[in-house]
């Protein structure tokens, strides 16, 4: 994958061997105050050529998250054909008040493979049946 950034103080950070996502900062000439239930846009200074066939997902970093930082669509969809900079919208559900810093790791991108819908889609009268059938929420559970 192919990534451009504004300046290499933002490339993305894979941190352990193992990690699903590469952490993503903040990029800001001041910090960014977020006071409860207020929202923030937050650059990153990272630009993404995810290969076709493929989606980035955008989250918000569980260090951030347990302070009540959420992104305000809860996930990020970055198509692989999108070539702008990762920016996230952010909320802040807690009763404090939230500061990011210039160069602070907020956010994570995990790649993944994903069936591309154009031309995957095809419109039908019935469904295959399954054990489960129309079964929704909590009923596997039962």
């Amino acid at each position: 994958m192919k990534i451009k950034v504004d300046d290499i103080k933002y490339a993305p950070e894979v941190k352990t061997e193992y990690s699903a996502g590469a952490d993503l900062k903040v990029k800001s000439d001041k910090e960014i105050l977020i006071k409860p239930t207020e929202s923030a846009q937050v650059n990153t200074g990272v630009y993404l050529e995810i290969p076709k066939g493929y989606v980035g997902l955008l989250f918000v970093r569980s260090s951030f998250g347990k302070k009540g930082l959420m992104l305000k669509n809860s996930v990020g969809v970055i198509d692989s054909d999108y070539r702008g900079e990762v920016i996230a919208q952010v909320v802040n559900n807690s009763e404090e008040n939230i500061v990011l810093n210039d160069g602070e790791r907020f956010s994570q991108i995990v790649v993944v493979p994903c069936l591309l819908l154009k031309d995957n889609i095809e419109i039908v009268d019935e469904l295959e049946e399954t054990e489960r059938g129309e079964g929704g929420f909590g009923s596997t559970g039962k």
